[in-house]
This record gives C-alpha cells, structure tokens and sequence, in this order.
C-alpha cells in the first residue's frame, strides 16, 4: 500500500457526541461522510443519526466550519444501509467502550467492507491487539487505532496505534491524510490503556487532585496555579474536568485502575469520593451545567468536599507563589517552588515531580520517544511545554537529583528508583533526535513526504533554532526574509500580536517594492498566530492625548496607501493566515491577490467595537465588489456586506469568513497550519508562472448614493427603537452606510477607489474626535474588551 491513501468517503459507527463530531470534521474537509446508528424504534429508521447531524448545528463551539457543512453527511443505520460501507476508504468506530459492543460491530459489518478499505477503533483506551483479535482475519491488516481528541475539530491531537499485524505501509497513508485533509499533529502510541496522552494527562490531574488535597489547597486556588500561571489552559484542572465530563473523566481513571495493577502509582488511580457522589447525582460537569464548578446568575459557585455543598468561588493564588511562578528561568523558578515553605509552592513542585517521575519511569512502554510525549500532551491538553520540555529546561540532571531525593525522603507519590537512562542522560531532546527509552537511541522526525509540506514543523525545547531565511530587509515592524535559492519572500510582521501600526505600514510599502523588483511574489506569514488583531491603538496614543488629529489622519492615509500597494503589486502578493485576522488585518487580506487561511481563522471587521470604522479600504473594497455584483440592484448587493462591517460580524471559521465575503471564493483554505507557507509559497509560484497581471484600477463604479444610504438607514432605526444598537452604533453604522454608498451623491454615481477611501478617512476622523468613541478606544487599551455605550 503507497503511503498516499485516496480517502474520498468514510463511514463513522457511532452518532453519539465523538462521532458525530468527527463525522463533521469529515465533512468540513469536503469528504463525504456517512454516518451509522442503531434503526430508530419509531419513524424513520435513520432518525438517531438524522437528530445526531441535526445536533451538530446547535453545538457551541461549532463542530462546523460552517452550517451547510451539516449537508454533507449522509444518515445510515445498521439495520438496512450496511450496502452503503461497500463505498467507503475509511471506516472509523465510535461507540461505546464496551469490547464486547465492539467486536460484535466488526462481525456485523465485515461482509460489507471493501477490500482496500481501513477499519479503525476511536477507542480512547481499550486495548488495540484485544480488539484486533476480534476482527475477521481479512480486515486484520487494515485494523488500527484512531484517536481523536474532544472536540474533533479544534483539537490537533490524533493517536494512531498499530495492532500486531497491522500493514505498516496502510498506517503511513493514513497518517499523511489525517495530517493534510484533517490537519491533524499525529503521534504514533503504543498499544498501552489510554495510549500516551490521557495516560500522563490524566496521572497529572490525578496527582494534582491528590496533592491538593493533601495539603489543603481549595479548587479555584489550584485552578489559578495550575492553568495560564503554570503554562496551560485556562480551564487549569478542575474547570478541565468539568468541561470533559467528570464522567467521562472517572471512565478513563477506571480503564487504569483496572489494566494497570502493576503500576507503581496504582493506588493513586482512582476518583476521590467526592467527584464519585457528584457523578452519582448526575452532576458530570458543563454538560449538566453542575460540577465541580456551577454557575448560579453572574456568580460561579465551587463544591466544598468537606460537605457538599457549593461555596462562593474565584479564590486566587497567593502573591507570594503567583510571584515564584513569575521568576523567567525555569531553573531557578522550580528550585525557588521546591524550597519554599507556602503549602502552594509544595503543592506545584510535588506536582510537576511526580509527573516528571511517572513519564521517565514509563518512556519506554507507552511511546516511541520522549517528543511523542511532549506533543501529546500540548497537543491533547494544551500544555505550552511538554513534561519533558519543562524537566529539560529546568535543568535535567538537578531536577532528577530532585525526584530521587524526594523519593528516597518517601515525599513522592512513588518510591520506585528513576530508571537508569535518566542519569546516563543530559538531555532528552537534542538537534540530534529526541530519546527513546526502548531503543537508547535518539530519533528523528518521521521522514513521510507528507511532513515535507510543513516547512517549520512544531519544535521542541532542545531542537536547533528554526532559521527563518536570510533577511532582506528589516525595521522594527517587519522582517523581510527569503530561504536561500527562493524565489519568494516573505514578510514576517514583528508587532505584538502582529498588530500594524507606522513601522509595519512602512514595512509592507519596502517588502512590495522589493519583491516587485526582485522575486516572484511575497507571501504575509508569521510563524505563529494571530495573523494580525489589526491597527496598533497604543501608536496613536501620543498623537491621541495632544489632539494632534492631523499626524493620526496621515496614518490612516498610509494604511490605505498600503492596502493599496499590496493589491496592486506588479507580484502576486498572499496572505497567510491563522487565528484572528482583525480589522486592518482582515482589511490587508481583502486586497491580497490571493488569500491561503488555516480552517481555524476568524476574520472580521471589528471597528465598530472601538467606536471606529474600517478605514484601510476594508468599506471601499465592499463597495467595489457590490458595485461590480450587482445586477440593477446595487443596494441588494451590498446589504449583506454593509451589516457585517456594521454588526462588526466575524467569521468563526475561514470558511465562514468565504461565506461574509471577507474572503473570496478563490482564496484557499488548508487544514493544518504547519503547511500554510508550503500552500501559500505555492500560489505564489503558479500565479506568477501563469503570467500574473497586477489588477487593472477601476476607473469608475457605480455607488447606490444617499438614496441606498437612506433606505439602510431606515434598517438602523428598526434596530435602533428595539434596544439592539445603542445611539452610538447608530451614529457608527449610519457613517459606515454614507461611505459605502458614496456619500452625498446620486444613485448610480460613478466614483472610483480613491473617492471612498476619503469618505472613509474623513468619517474615520470625525468618530475619533467624538467622546463616545474615545470612551470606547480607552476602555479597550485598559481592558482589552469592547466597551458598548
């Protein structure tokens, strides 16, 4: 079997929440998608899947890229559609974590599975080889383990684990497409219970559960240690719980209570009683809306395990800890936590040690090497640094020195001794490879051509610094850089968040003129997202405070004049982007010649939520291509643009933001975000070697003049007198309607570009000057969050 695998529909067993959610993932990457349930006991026999897909559109946060995607998957049942597994690549089970239920599946469906077709088990523990052992033996090579990570969708981890006899070549296809059409960081387990990252993610909150109670320290106070303070989410690790489900969270305890007896952290795996009575009483967390955590109105309540009860919550670390955690070098924060007497810094260190203790003691029976680790768990538990990571850059051979002094002083969770390679060791990850406890040896990265298309792949601490190119040029807001023997460059914004203030703007300018002179094109990426939350408000600052309203008009000015060059380039110029692309970053996409988005891009027009409006040709470009849609209908044209620059609406997917119009249906969208460069430098390539021809300016278009001005307005004071928009937003939206209807000129009124973007300008600065707006600037700068007055 070739390591490509041509996967054009795929069947999910299973619509409960995983797979119907995994179906969705399918369909959001255009595979169509069929999904199978038990025949409905009443009406239409494909009515638990039929209500399953119907679910999915009410799913906050969207399983789909967008509601049509809902379309795409076909209802099935076991009883009267087997014929249709005849048609499927891939067949991916997900129900229940029963063997049993499981194995009678694979005899129910065998005859029905096409000869090339891959059978996989998104079992989230269960043993691979006891469930292969249960599959026809013609299936048996194409069996294999495919974990998903809940949500399917926003979650980058996949698990991949082999059966005995599993066709090596197969597990190479279907990594290469769950890493490009699924966009997907895979990382090969062992068949051990749980795999690799639930069995470390969950033995950490295990550990955390423990020592928070052993020394006293309440849930929200180790919510607020353990989340963004410590290097992961927010959700930290009992708001985690409740978000997974506490009993989903016990039935993963429970697989290793059960297969993992010889474990020396055995006695440890197991629900407190307290979590067990909530379970019993059916408060399993946000699915009930009643957890450890439950909201009650504006306040969030925290159970007291001493009584059951729920207390007041948002108890917070203390200062003396948050400020240890604060120390930049993680070597000497961790020593500080140890040494420390506050119950809180005990707390973190045991923690972090015993986890540290667990993965070393373990590397060689649950992963390849110490990196599948670390990816695992940023990968499955948001973590910023794997455990690995955070022991090598805390000093290795100190904090194992630690670990066996703690354990020998029985302080630790275990007192089983640190295997040998620990202290053989310096390091795990080295530019060499990361180490494999089994084999002794260091390993590489896997070499599938897949991985070829991420150009500056995820990297952990110890690998060599990525090297991106030789700069061409530089200012203190860009970086303007090209790999030796390219033909494309690239431009690296250097801002915080990527923002765009007078240094990036000038930045674009040079990085055009250059590429104009010298490459094929110029590709906007950034190694990390955003792509960009839009303009720099801090910039304005001095200029703000003086009144000095001329030099902030001038810079408005320049970010036209930039928008402007990059559409207009004699190069192609792409976009790349992922995460928010806001405001002026949303306004730079829209007159790219072409934009690559990753799926998870969120796009928008949000000035208003500042009390602005779009003034880097984000209107004029609306007011362009209505002009140029419209059929004798310019108002129906551009109503639908004109209430999402109004509403300030944001596409929560790439796909979303194709649909609004801030993206156009040329423009590509790729799945894994390590590969935007490769995709984007390759639109670059094929614009150019087709013979790329800068646009031609519109001399003239026609504009819907202060007569579609007053019938959008008539719209707004509807909104206005039924409390949907305050006095504000009506003066907002109201100067929004002017500029993209031309202003105070006729119907049908040719302008061209240039008249719009002074409309803008001057509609720009004349919201500036007023009290409401800066109201809304000032609150934003202090507490990063629209103020609506």
């Amino acid at each position: 079997m070739a390591n490509t695998v041509h996967i054009r529909q795929v069947a999910v067993l299973g619509a409960g929440v995983m797979g119907a959610q995994i179906a969705a993932h399918l369909a959001n990457a255009g595979i169509k998608t069929v999904l199978f349930d038990l025949p409905a006991k009443e009406g239409d026999a494909n009515g638990i899947a039929t209500k399953a897909i119907a679910n999915l559109k009410k799913m906050k946060p969207s399983p789909l890229a967008s509601a049509m995607r809902a379309d795409h998957i076909e209802p099935a049942n076991y009883g009267s559609d087997l014929e249709k597994l005849k048609d499927c690549d891939l067949i991916i089970e997900a129900i229940a974590e029963r063997l049993d239920w499981k194995l009678d599946l694979y005899a129910k469906i065998a005859p029905f599975v096409a000869p090339h077709a891959i059978l996989a088990s998104n079992t989230s523990g269960l043993s691979i080889n006891s469930l292969a052992g249960g599959v026809p033996a013609e299936l048996r090579s194409r069996f294999c383990g495919i974990h998903f990570f809940n949500p399917p969708r926003y979650m980058y981890l996949v698990e991949l684990i082999a059966d005995s006899q599993t066709n090596p070549a197969m597990m190479d296809a279907l990594e290469s497409f769950l890493a490009t059409r699924m966009g997907k960081g895979v990382v090969r387990a062992k068949d051990t219970p749980n795999f690799v990252a639930n069995r470390i993610g969950v033995f950490s909150m295990l550990a955390t559960i423990y020592h928070a109670e052993r020394l006293g320290i309440r849930f929200d106070v180790v919510d607020d240690l353990t989340g963004p303070r410590l290097g992961r989410p927010k959700s930290a690790t009992f708001r985690t719980a409740d978000v997974v489900g506490l009993d989903t969270f016990a039935h993963v305890v429970k697989t290793m209570t059960e297969q993992l007896a010889a474990d020396p952290w055995h006695k440890y795996f197991t629900v407190p009683a307290w979590m067990q009575k909530l379970i019993e009483n059916g408060a399993l967390g946000q699915k009930t809306k009643a957890g450890v955590f439950k909201k009650v109105g504006r306040d969030v309540l925290m159970l007291d395990p001493s009584t059951g009860e729920y207390i007041a919550g948002g108890q917070k670390g203390s200062d003396e800890v948050k400020a240890l955690l604060k120390i930049t070098d993680p070597a000497a924060r961790f020593k500080a936590l140890r040494e420390s007497a506050h119950p809180e810094a005990q707390f973190l260190w045991a923690c972090m040690r015993d986890v540290w203790h667990y993965i070393s003691y373990h590397l060689d029976t649950i992963a390849d090497n110490a990196r599948d680790v670390d990816f695992a768990i940023r990968w499955g538990f948001g973590w910023n640094q794997g455990p690995f990571e955070q022991w090598q850059a805390a000093g290795w051979k100190e904090i194992a020195a630690a670990i066996a002094a703690d354990s020998a002083a029985g302080q630790a969770m275990s007192d089983v001794a640190l295997p040998a390679w620990v202290a053989s060791r310096d390091a795990v990850h080295t530019p060499a490879g990361s180490f494999s406890a089994a084999d002794n040896a260091l390993k590489q990265r896997s070499n599938l051509p897949v991985y070829k298309r991420q150009l500056y792949p995820p990297t952990v601490v110890g690998d060599a610094a990525p090297v991106y190119g030789e700069t061409i040029f530089e200012n203190d807001g860009v970086r303007l850089w090209v790999q030796p023997g390219e033909d494309v460059a690239v431009l690296s914004f250097k801002t915080k968040a990527h923002c765009i203030g007078p240094d990036v703007l000038a930045g674009v300018n040079q990085a055009v003129t250059i590429a104009e002179e010298r490459y094929a094109g110029l590709v906007v990426w950034h190694p990390e997202a955003p792509f960009s939350v839009g303009a720099d408000l801090m910039s304005m600052g001095p200029a703000f405070m003086t009144g000095d309203f001329a030099s902030i008009e001038n810079m408005v000015a320049e970010f036209q004049k930039a928008s402007m060059r990059i559409k207009y380039a004699a190069v192609p110029v792409v976009g790349a982007a992922q995460g928010y692309a806001f405001g002026g970053g949303c306004e730079f996409l829209m007159h790219c010649s072409r934009v690559v988005a990753c799926l998870e891009t969120y796009i928008g027009l949000v000035e208003v939520g500042v009390g602005l409006l779009p003034a880097g040709g984000g209107c004029k470009e609306f007011a362009l291509r209505a002009s140029q849609e419209a059929k004798g209908d310019i108002v129906g044209a551009l109503k639908d643009y004109y209430l999402s620059v109004a509403m300030a609406k944001v596409g929560t997917s790439a796909e979303e933001g194709q649909q609004i119009g801030y993206l156009r249906s040329s423009d590509i969208i790729v799945f894994n975000p390590n590969e935007l460069l490769y995709v984007a430098k390759a639109q670059v390539r094929a614009m150019s070697e087709s013979g790329y021809k800068a646009p031609v300016k519109p001399k003239a278009f026609a504009v819907a003049g202060r007569a579609g001005a007053a019938t959008i307005k008539g719209q707004l004071i509807n909104m206005l007198e039924g409390g949907f928009i305050s006095k504000h937003d009506y003066l907002i939206a109201g100067h929004i309607a002017e500029i993209m209807t031309g202003g105070d000129v006729d119907a049908g009124t040719l302008v061209d570009e240039e008249w719009i973007l002074k409309l803008e300008r001057e509609r720009f600065m004349k919201l500036l000057k007023t009290g409401k707006t800066q109201e809304r600037i000032m609150y934003m700068l202090e507490n990063n969050k629209p103020l609506r007055n």
